[in-house]
């Protein structure tokens, strides 16, 4: 069956429609279905909504031929037969103790414990479209290190006199982060810092941060015996997503899809 991309239908003309065995799934279900699949172009997105779609109604299908799912269920109803199906018909082989231990071991990074930063902070709010206010927050930003850099205590005073961050009432205080405990912009730029002030305002989608580290706990790779579970846990993950790829591919193959075809993505919509 030939593949046809969404996106590349020119003029604006709307797509083939998308058929499921017999069923049809009806454009405004895809509409409907695009709000929880984000993506950088509207295409893109009816593209994820459709074969998100697609999986759906190939697991409904299978599971009434099975007799798990009756006509006319309910969404619940229907996602409890969907259950039940992949429970029952997904092959997916358990890790052994050696495959762990090797996994462990070519990716320890993803088992390490993570640096650790005690922050306090000064956020100077300002839009990222307001070329004034940034300008301005910056220009306050610089004027406050200089001071906290001659009088490092007043810290909790002008966190209390300029900070937009709810942590004012505490200092600046945020304790201690982990990456991706913070918005993303700061976070990247705080795991790269020594102890003490930062010698300049640190940009955000917020405004501006004057920032302080006053403890650092780096990182360290943890042993085997420590993560195991967590280890046995991400190469199941693995394996359910295989197995579940190579089912959704016999299914298609099986009961027939028309107007969209699945790759990787219509597996991940449904792990998701």
């Amino acid at each position: 069956m030939q593949k046809i991309d969404i996106e590349m239908i020119p003029g604006g003309a709307s797509p083939p429609p998308i058929r499921v065995g017999e069923a049809t799934i009806p454009e405004a279900d895809i509409a409907q279905e695009m709000q929880y699949h984000p993506a950088d172009s509207a295409g893109s997105a009816q593209l994820k909504a459709a074969r998100a779609l697609v999986v759906r109604e190939l697991l409904r299908q299978r599971a009434a031929a099975l007799g798990l799912a009756e006509a006319g269920a309910d969404l619940d109803e229907d996602d409890a037969a969907i259950a039940t199906l992949l429970e029952q018909e997904l092959d997916v082989p358990e890790p052994s103790e050696e495959d762990c231990r090797r996994f462990h071991a070519a990716h320890a990074e993803r088992f390490s414990e993570p640096t650790r930063l005690k922050v306090r902070h000064i956020l100077l709010p300002a839009a990222p479209d307001d070329a004034e206010a940034r300008d301005a927050g910056y220009r306050l930003g610089e004027k406050l290190v200089k001071q906290l850099g001659e009088h490092p205590e007043r810290f909790t005073e002008f966190a209390q006199r300029h900070s937009a961050c709810p942590s004012k009432d505490e200092g600046g205080e945020l304790g201690w982060l982990a990456p991706g405990q913070t918005v993303a912009e700061l976070d990247g730029a705080l795991q790269h810092l020594p102890e003490g002030l930062h010698d300049r305002p640190l940009a955000s989608r917020y405004g501006w941060h004057v920032v302080s580290i006053d403890a650092r706990q780096e990182g360290r790779e943890l042993p085997y015996e420590q993560v195991a579970e967590h280890v046995r846990h991400s190469l199941r993950e693995q394996s359910t997503r295989r197995s579940l790829r190579h089912y959704l591919l016999a299914l298609q193959a099986e009961i027939g899809v028309e107007g969209v075809s699945l790759d990787d993505e219509g597996s991940s919509a449904l792990m998701q």
